[in-house]
């Protein structure tokens, strides 16, 4: 099959080189001539394990290509994926559909023969409608099927995800449309991958529901979280009492300093306002976004009270800046909010992270940044860990104790055993668990 991606970010380029992968002719285009350059000299845009190899491997195939130019791709292409950003609009928090629209009515232009256009964007209920409107208005005389099929990718393993995913969803009533679909994800019937046909407006809504209520598994386990300090229960251990029920499941109850990323935020507040828009309150998503954003907050205040109240001319050390590991994605990650408040309460803070410090001197410019961890935690009155990197979890205790200046760690991501930081010495607190000292 031929395809057309629109759009190299992390959604595009990923979809586009796992396509390529396929067998699949896959042209990725993007406005951007300095990403596109780079690309054709082997340069990825965005860090994810894997990535590079792939594309570096197709390209070589001669089964993905990049382009700042849609129209010969779009007009020899059996499907056209819509992969541009949908970043939340400025004021008030409904998604920005500008892109998504403006490339439609591109590829409206150049559309030959018949075609599926595919939004793999994330996009409200009901954006599939506007698109085909603009597409048919640009171009009354397109053989075109407009078609939903919202990517269910994680940053750190996307690559994983595409290719054995828990299940593909396809938004087309079309028969035709049904069809290229299907040719196009047959590969995965290998992996025995359910393919799913909604109708597209469904398709639309299961993207939305799924991260709400994924977001919802991770603010509940971290106010369990906050209940088990007080208590002197151990939340990771509730985690796994309550994640072995199948009805509930393991995955999304680790608890820590509150999700960030260029998803949960975002849809779970475009979520709400496409409710708002329709006279619905969803009153349990509007808690969520609400004690996640309060949360990540108080996670300075957590630091603060590991040092006695008092942070005004201290120095922290902070490990971890993306919002997760295995990516240098920085969108509303609880670093930022973290190290804004330790910054007003007079701290000094020193930050490293193994791929994420050149995005994050643009969001974080007034902190001193560090070769590794250790020459990060020297002199410094306390350590947290903000973001759960594997090397992270095999530091040397007695090495990381010698070089602070107080032995005292906030873990946010519950890493350590808290016998190990006793036996090591540690003034230690984590994430629902009762705090301890060596």
């Amino acid at each position: 099959m031929r395809i057309a991606m629109i759009g190299t970010g992390y959604v595009g380029l990923v979809s586009g080189a796992c396509f390529a992968d396929f067998g699949h002719d896959v042209t990725c285009v993007d406005k951007d001539q300095g990403k596109i350059t780079a690309l054709h000299r082997g340069e990825i845009p965005i860090y994810e394990p894997g990535l590079d190899e792939l594309v570096a491997a197709n390209v070589k195939a001669k089964r993905l290509s990049f382009t700042t130019d849609l129209s010969k791709p779009v007009a020899e292409a059996d499907a056209v994926f819509i992969a541009v950003g949908t970043p939340s609009r400025r004021g008030d928090g409904h998604a920005d559909l500008s892109y998504v629209y403006a490339a439609a009515r591109e590829i409206a232009q150049s559309l030959s023969g018949f075609t599926v256009v595919v939004t793999k964007s994330t996009v409200p209920v009901g954006t599939g409608d506007e698109v085909e409107r603009i597409i048919r208005e640009t171009n009354p005389e397109a053989d075109v099927v407009v078609a939903s099929n919202p990517e269910f990718l994680r940053e750190g393993a996307a690559i994983r995800d595409f290719k054995f995913p828990d299940r593909v969803v396809v938004g087309t009533s079309d028969e035709r449309g049904r069809k290229v679909m299907g040719d196009i994800y047959r590969p995965l019937s290998l992996n025995q991958a359910p393919l799913m046909f909604t109708a597209r407006r469904t398709a639309e809504m299961i993207k939305y529901a799924a991260n709400a209520f994924l977001a919802t598994k991770i603010t509940f386990i971290n106010e369990i979280a906050d209940l088990s300090e007080k208590v002197g229960a151990n939340v990771q251990e509730v985690a796994r009492g309550i994640g072995l029920d199948n009805r509930i499941g393991t995955k999304f109850l680790h608890a820590g300093p509150g999700f960030g990323g260029s998803c949960f935020p975002k849809d779970t507040k475009a979520l709400i306002k496409i409710a708002q828009d329709y006279d619905v309150s969803l009153r349990i998503v509007e808690s969520v976004l609400a004690v996640n954003e309060n949360r990540k907050r108080a996670m300075a205040r957590k630091v603060s009270h590991a040092l006695g109240g008092a942070l005004r001319g201290k120095t922290i050390a902070v490990l971890g800046l993306t919002f997760k590991p295995d990516t240098d994605d920085m969108r509303d990650a609880p670093s930022i909010p973290l190290v804004t408040g330790l910054l007003d309460m007079g701290a000094k803070v020193r930050a490293f992270d193994p791929v994420g410090m050149e995005q994050a001197k643009q969001e974080l410019p007034n902190i001193t940044y560090c070769e590794d961890a250790y020459s990060c935690a020297q002199g410094a009155d306390a350590l947290v860990v903000v973001t759960e990197w594997v090397q992270f979890r095999g530091l040397d205790l007695d090495r990381l104790k010698s070089v602070l200046a107080q032995p005292v760690v906030v873990d946010l991501r519950n890493i350590f055993r808290p016998e190990d930081m006793a036996a090591a010495g540690f003034v230690y607190e984590s994430v629902g668990r009762p705090p301890v000292q060596g």
